[in-house]
């Protein structure tokens, strides 16, 4: 049986043990990136609609407070890997029941074919109001000496804060509640030589066909040996409500080499508003 850490079973507990309990649906989204010491670091978005959350009147303004964990459990290694954060905002008057509230959690963790992910978030106003959703999530290994690509992130454009990584700085947005305007795509580049020349090809298509949408560009490597290139690029275009897919495909035109990533996202067509509320960190740790 895999070890739990005392301050997780305290959650699961509070979902289960409320007689007044009610749930709270999420967004959320996993992004996997390479870490150091050959760990994995896994970001999560975290999105929730205002009128599910209970409010509290703090001075002339009203609050929402929710709590977000991401826990990352080998059953195989009995391994746990976990954090725990608390997030809130303040703002004048109630906000439209439909406006999302998100915010992201990172932690790093070994690489393994056989993890499970639990994500789960807790209304912090009012007890015994959350959800939880569990699954399998293998966490892929970037420490190799091959061509490769992390995978694709996405976030809401001109963003004040969010998550950060090296110079970028995303506001992070499961991929189920895209606007239909422009938004950002990051991904990282591992082990493309120094001075290596490449291109890289955004692609966006319509999931059950229509006319796709291709971006191209070109660079040189300014990576050390086995490094990393990150890249944020703005897609500038307007897309229909609908399903899509969006690939990216890295190709080293010095020796062909290509590689691929792909992520489906859909975009509901209409602007619900959105604030991004930071997280602060609570707990998190890793137990064998």
């Amino acid at each position: 049986m895999p070890v739990i850490l005392p301050a997780l079973l305290g959650i699961f507990a509070l979902l289960a043990a409320e007689p007044a309990a009610r749930p709270l649906p999420f967004y959320y989204d996993l992004y996997t990136f390479r870490g150091d010491g050959g760990m994995t670091t896994v970001v999560s978005a975290f999105a929730v609609e205002a009128g599910e959350l209970e409010t509290e009147r703090v001075g002339d303004g009203v609050r929402y407070r929710f709590s977000v964990t991401l826990v990352l459990a080998d059953p195989v290694v009995k391994s746990v890997t976990n954090t725990h954060d608390t997030v809130f905002v303040r703002v004048p008057r109630p906000l439209e029941d439909e406006h999302l509230l998100f915010t992201h959690a990172s932690i790093d963790a070994p690489p393994s074919t056989t993890t499970r992910q639990r994500v789960i978030m807790t209304d912090a106003t009012t007890p015994g109001i959350g959800q939880l959703y569990s699954d399998s999530f293998p966490i892929p290994d970037y420490s190799g000496s091959n061509l490769m690509l992390s995978d694709i992130a996405l976030g809401h454009p001109d963003a004040n804060g969010g998550w950060r990584r090296g110079g970028a700085t995303l506001a992070l947005l499961p991929t189920s509640q895209f606007p239909s305007s422009a938004f950002d795509v990051y991904y990282e580049i591992y082990n493309m030589p120094t001075g290596a020349r490449y291109t890289t090809s955004i692609l966006i298509e319509p999931i059950g066909g229509g006319d796709p949408v291709t971006l191209e560009f070109e660079g040189v490597s300014l990576a050390e040996r086995g490094g990393v290139i990150p890249e944020l690029r703005r897609v500038e275009t307007s897309l229909e409500r609908g399903s899509y897919r969006i690939t990216v495909t890295i190709t080293n035109r010095d020796t062909g080499v290509r590689v691929s990533r792909s992520r489906e996202f859909d975009v509901r067509g209409w602007d619900r508003g959105t604030t991004m509320v930071a997280a602060i960190p609570q707990q998190s740790g890793r137990r064998r």
